[in-house]
């Protein structure tokens, strides 16, 4: 497969710092090298160390990606809110594992990709997840279609350029119109939990009051760094766990039973056209029931 890259800079820069500026890994050089090549718009071959012009563009071609066999493809329904040739953006529905475990091989978000992919005639099959959500946690999804833009935007998730924008509703009233929680994380003793560890891993989470009830309160929240459970380990933490949040002790009496939260946007450079692109994702039905 051949992926169109461009010099976005005014300045005559080699192959190898316009790929290295927009954020390819060593592990991207190094395929290249061994497995690929680089060619101009009239097939030429193109030397790593080769100049190039202002805004000229060049192609990567690599081998294309191995499909797991493991990985079976399943034809279950997939939202699709964007896909080009370099990404897709899905709404994933609450109660969706996102890849393959020992417990579900056939039916995660992964199987549902691959088999969109192949009723699409697509030749590589391999999902490169860049963000990812708790099986019980609805909303927006970003893939990479290939191991080039996983490459370049694994740079964006490392440098924390990637903007995440969550909804979620959290039992009693906040008080405050924001805040930031900048509390570190780990594994509880119970292998199951996460709580806050002075040695654990760090993380930064801030919210905004969008709404707020008799008993509960709907807030926006933004993610700084994404540890797992993250913004239901700091909600509940401060004496605010989310509605339907059994495992961290939110009510159970709200009219849904498992966590209200919601994966709203996400916001993110694109490097192979220059632009920054969003997608939103509508809330599911049974977060509209509670009146998020």
């Amino acid at each position: 497969m051949r992926y169109r890259i461009e010099n976005n800079l005014e300045e005559i820069i080699s192959a190898q710092k316009v790929l290295q500026r927009l954020g390819a890994s060593q592990r991207l050089m190094q395929k290249i090298r061994q497995d690929g090549r680089l060619v101009d718009e009239n097939e030429r071959t193109v030397a790593l160390k080769d100049k190039v012009m202002p805004f000229e563009p060049f192609w990567v071609e690599l081998p294309d990606e191995d499909s797991d066999p493991a990985v079976p493809v399943s034809d279950q329904p997939l939202d699709v809110i964007y896909e080009d040739d370099n990404w897709l953006v899905v709404n994933k529905p609450a109660g969706l594992t996102a890849v393959p475990g020992p417990s579900n091989r056939t039916d995660t978000l992964v199987n549902r990709i691959k088999g969109h992919w192949q009723a699409n005639g697509a030749v590589n099959l391999v999902p490169h997840l860049i963000t990812r959500l708790d099986r019980f946690t609805s909303g927006i999804t970003l893939v990479a279609r290939h191991q080039v833009a996983n490459s370049l935007l694994s740079e964006q998730v490392r440098h924390r350029k990637i903007k995440k924008t969550y909804l979620a509703l959290v039992d009693g009233v906040v008080s405050a119109e924001k805040g930031t929680f900048n509390q570190p994380l780990g594994l509880a003793a119970d292998g199951i939990h996460r709580e806050v560890q002075e040695g654990g891993q760090s993380a930064t989470t801030s919210f905004k009051v969008v709404q707020r009830f008799a008993n509960q309160t709907l807030v926006q929240v933004h993610l700084k760094t994404g540890r797992t459970h993250q913004i239901r380990v700091h909600f509940a933490n401060a004496g605010h766990p989310l509605v339907g949040d059994q495992l961290y002790g939110g009510p159970m009496d709200r009219g849904i039973e498992r966590q209200a939260l919601h994966a709203q946007s996400i916001r993110f450079f694109d490097p192979f056209t220059n632009q920054k692109l969003e997608f939103t994702a509508p809330l599911p039905a049974d977060l509209q029931a509670i009146g998020m």
